[in-house]
């Protein structure tokens, strides 16, 4: 018997070729032959967070701990609850010597381990960046080094990485009334296609801060009175602006997936009850439930694809949140019911021809009891990919096991990255294709499916799917 330390002692430097792949033997080299097949497939991106101004003025990143820290908060929430100062890592604006920060990180690198974090910022570095030396504090000054060099490099700026990386289609997320500039600058600039999308949740949440002068301005945008049929007009004039600019979709993020449809004389009166801050907390939650239904409402019209990411807990921490703004790392999962909250949705537009609603979820319970259902009946609704805390390799194992059974993959929306971390998009696909590659690799060994079914469903989920299910 061959001792494992040995085997992992003599292995090369460098990553493991068969990483997250099965450790099964035969299964493996299935596994392999199958993620060897789309490993170096474009990337389709259609939902996204890299802003725009990224790549319309091709903005060189700032350092290393603006790259891989500051701005990443899967890695300062889990060094905060460590006990470190947000502020010494520059969250929220807060100045910072970046080699300090990037040493602080270093010296806590070890928390990382197993993390999906931890996954990516090593295929980063090592994958992305070609730097073999292992973060840790002995090494932070000469690795911190090695990534400056490298991103002061014409070569290493976003124009030349979404080139180098293979990027056919990337999603931006937009706010309602930007004007679109940068996308229009940037059209034919690139080899791919960088595409707006409508997320117009601080327009329709009274919760969301700044929600009343935000209506005011969208009025205002379109010099309309301020009714209820006014309003809607304003935002299906601002959605007709971004399918010109080239969008493809509408975002909503939302806590509850809750919808109701109410007559014109009740959505009135309720829109001047909450744009006059008298509404109570049930009177506005009515009010997004109303808008949600709206806003399918206006997919199924326009024809752009509604993506639905549900049951988040925004800024759980009240401290936090005053100390250091939202994305500080303190927005939390919680329970989410799509069946009930969608009905009246779904009742009134499911089987609306050309509708296409994504569901997203961090509740992995609804998988298998509700969205995998709910997309197997409804040629509307289509499975979105693992998301935030679980777009992670076991996570989506997990995901593959819940709803293939039920819905296939074809009902499924591809891989969403969903990022702003710019060096992880190429990350994260490739994850997503390991992973992937390996749950099919067992469907095969079990005898489940064919070989042949699997390499056209692995060829299947990397392009063709996301463009379909996207409209692209």
């Amino acid at each position: 018997m061959i001792h494992y330390k040995l085997l992992f002692m003599h292995q090369p430097q460098g990553r493991d070729p068969d990483r997250l792949l099965p450790a099964e033997p035969v299964t493996r080299a299935i596994a392999r032959d199958l993620y060897d097949r789309v490993a170096d497939a474009p990337i389709v991106s259609p939902h996204g967070h890299v802003p725009i101004g990224w790549l319309a003025d091709d903005i060189p990143f700032a350092d290393p701990t603006a790259l891989f820290v500051t701005h990443d908060h899967y890695v300062t929430r889990l060094l905060h609850a460590s006990g470190i100062d947000l502020a010494r890592l520059g969250v929220g604006g807060r100045a910072v010597d970046p080699r300090a920060a990037w040493r602080l990180f270093a010296e806590h690198w070890h928390l990382f381990a197993g993390t999906a974090s931890g996954y990516w910022i090593d295929e980063e570095l090592s994958q992305v960046l070609g730097i073999d030396e292992r973060l840790a504090p002995a090494t932070a000054d000469a690795v911190y080094d090695r990534v400056a060099d490298a991103i002061a490099r014409p070569e290493w700026r976003p124009r030349a990485l979404f080139e180098r990386f293979g990027i056919e289609v990337l999603a931006t997320t937009d706010d309602p009334l930007d004007d679109l500039s940068r996308h229009t600058a940037l059209s034919g600039q690139l080899p791919g296609r960088v595409l707006p999308t409508f997320r117009p949740d601080r327009y329709v949440d009274p919760d969301a801060e700044g929600f009343v002068q935000n209506v005011e301005r969208l009025l205002a945008s379109s010099s309309s009175p301020s009714t209820f049929g006014r309003y809607l007009d304003a935002l299906t004039e601002r959605r007709r602006y971004f399918i010109e600019h080239g969008a493809v979709s509408a975002d909503h993020g939302v806590e509850e997936p809750f919808t109701v449809d109410l007559d014109a004389a009740a959505a009135e009166q309720l829109f001047q009850t909450v744009i006059s801050g008298r509404a109570g907390a049930a009177e506005r939650r009515l009010f997004r439930g109303h808008m949600l239904f709206q806003m399918a409402r206006m997919s199924v019209d326009d024809g752009l694809v509604m993506t639905l990411h549900a049951g988040v807990l925004r800024n759980h921490s009240s401290r936090t949140h005053l100390e250091y703004g939202a994305d500080s790392g303190h927005d939390i999962p919680v329970p989410v019911d799509f069946t009930r909250g969608l009905r009246p949705l779904l009742e009134a537009f499911g089987l609306a021809s050309g509708f296409h609603l994504v569901l997203f979820a961090i509740d992995e319970s609804v998988y298998s009891r509700e969205i995998a259902p709910l997309a197997g009946f409804y040629p509307s609704v289509f499975i979105g990919a693992p998301w935030w805390f679980l777009d992670a390799p076991d996570a989506i194992g997990r995901f593959r096991s819940a709803v293939t059974e039920t819905a296939g993959f074809s009902r499924g929306s591809g891989f969403i990255d969903d990022t702003r971390a710019f060096l992880s998009i190429p990350v994260r696909h490739d994850t997503a294709r390991r992973a992937d590659s390996a749950f099919l690799a067992r469907l095969v060994a079990e005898g489940r499916i064919q070989l042949d079914d699997a390499e056209r469903i692995a060829d299947d989920l990397v392009g063709p799917l996301p463009r379909r299910v996207f409209k692209l």
